[in-house]
């Protein structure tokens, strides 16, 4: 998924580069070493009549816990750049799915030990998660123990090669 931005109205903004540069630094809460715009949650940078600056970002899950943390960090790291006038707003126009995740970002949840979700086109069936790999041994012979895990997000899995268990960033 990428950014639709709008030009910025004058030099006194940051261009909406500048915007997805800098936001780059803000990080989900549950897995700090992927930012949001990796996770593709920042779908739109405008540049309202009224002045300031818009960010809208939708969530991985409705009614995430995190959500308003997220949009502080947001807005937090903008004025930070500069924009003395910052709105986060949750766009209800597009429903975040895993494969707007992008390739840094699935190499970022990695870091954590968690096996990022995989690419897929058309229908998902969530009653059949597929197999994960590990990563610990990066086994494709897993087995799934419970779609439930820590968080929404994610699932639990069993590596029949390396006897570990590991979380699944869920795909969805």
């Amino acid at each position: 998924m990428s950014v639709l931005p709008t030009p910025p109205p004058t030099d006194q903004y940051p261009s909406p580069e500048e915007v997805m540069e800098a936001l780059r630094e803000v990080k989900d809460p549950e897995i700090p070493t992927v930012s949001l715009v990796d996770l593709g949650l920042i779908t739109q940078i405008l540049y309202p009549s009224s002045g300031g600056l818009l960010v809208k970002m939708v969530p991985t899950f409705t009614g995430c816990p995190a959500l308003r943390h997220m949009k502080d960090q947001v807005r937090e790291r903008l004025e930070r750049l500069g924009v003395q006038k910052v709105g986060v707003e949750i766009d209800n126009e597009i429903a975040w799915n895993t494969n707007m995740i992008t390739e840094q970002g699935l190499k970022d949840i990695e870091k954590i030990g968690l096996s990022a979700p995989g690419r897929y086109c058309g229908a998902l069936d969530l009653a059949q998660l597929p197999t994960a790999k590990c990563p610990t041994c990066h086994s494709d012979k897993t087995l799934l123990v419970s779609p439930f895990g820590p968080t929404l997000c994610r699932a639990v899995y069993y590596c029949n090669d390396c006897e570990g268990t590991f979380e699944q960033f869920k795909p969805i």
